[in-house]
């Protein structure tokens, strides 16, 4: 097998998923309906990296996000297993908020989709025609 550029290297051996198309695309719609939410990948960015943030520090993090809805958005990523949350038992109390391991794990991948948004030609094909 011959390389069509010198920067064109083998893609390296892997196992196959067993995807189709089809299940590709939901599995991929999936993924993608977990991040759903204005404020969930604010979220995100600031607990990348191991960050352990209270709640306080997080809504003062966020300038613009009410209390209610950053609740909100930290108790789906909770139940999607995305955030974990510990309470202390104390007066007053202190929660903290961390990634999951699963969690953490999203930032290659949000990292190749910064990546490949960067790259986009700056007017879409259409616009430049016309």
């Amino acid at each position: 097998m011959t390389r069509t550029h010198e920067k064109v290297g083998y893609l390296p051996e892997s196992k196959p998923h067993g995807f189709t198309r089809e299940t590709a695309a939901e599995g991929v719609e999936q993924a993608l309906k977990l991040l759903e939410g204005r404020w969930k990948l604010v979220i995100l960015f600031h607990l990348f990296g191991g960050n352990v943030l209270r709640f306080s520090d997080l809504e003062r993090a966020i300038p613009g996000i009410s209390q209610k809805m950053l609740i909100q958005q930290l108790r789906q990523m909770e139940s999607d297993g995305i955030v974990h949350r510990t309470v202390y038992p104390q007066v007053p109390p202190k929660v903290e908020y961390r990634l999951t391991d699963w969690g953490q794990a999203l930032c290659p991948a949000l990292d190749a989709l910064l990546t490949w948004a960067a790259q986009r030609p700056s007017a879409p094909l259409d616009e430049k025609a016309s």
